[in-house]
């Protein structure tokens, strides 16, 4: 039985704006994968809510049976677990496929934790922002030197 402990965080700088996923799998103690992805402008719990479905689909590759999610997002623990209700129409469509990848595991738990016992998605979605705003201030400067911006 492959059991897996995953971290998950997502974050936006303002809210909404440019916004970030991270999550942390390990096995028995030792990483099996990190990851960090911009996903453009979103709100905080829609990052959330992302980073929860990329890290339930990697879990779903790598063939685990068993799945422990911890979270620094109260509200999505709680809509999660059935505990709040999903009022907002733009989070239900995530929800709904948060509940379709989890009957691919044969247990699922998922728990808040505060947010100091989840530094590394916390890092790892923040990192995320960063890089987002470096590839836009790319982009801008970009477009400063082209010809065609000259007026």
């Amino acid at each position: 039985m492959k059991q897996l402990e995953i971290f998950t965080d997502g974050a936006c700088s303002g809210n909404p704006g440019p916004a970030g996923i991270g999550f942390l799998i390990r096995k028995d103690g030792k990483v099996l994968k990190e990851f960090s992805q911009p996903i453009g402008e979103a709100t905080n719990n829609i990052a959330e809510y992302t980073a929860l479905i990329y890290a339930l689909q990697e879990a779903l590759i790598l063939r685990a049976d068993e799945v422990y999610v911890k979270s620094d997002s109260e509200l999505m623990c709680r809509q999660v677990q059935g505990i709040y209700k999903v009022k907002d129409p733009n989070i239900r469509s995530l929800f709904d496929q948060v509940q379709h990848l989890i009957r691919g595991f044969r247990s699922f738990h998922i728990d808040h934790v505060l947010r100091q016992n989840n530094k590394d998605a916390d890092a790892l979605s923040k990192k995320a922002i960063k890089k987002q705003a470096k590839v836009f201030a790319s982009a801008e400067d970009a477009g400063e030197e082209s010809p065609s911006s000259e007026g």
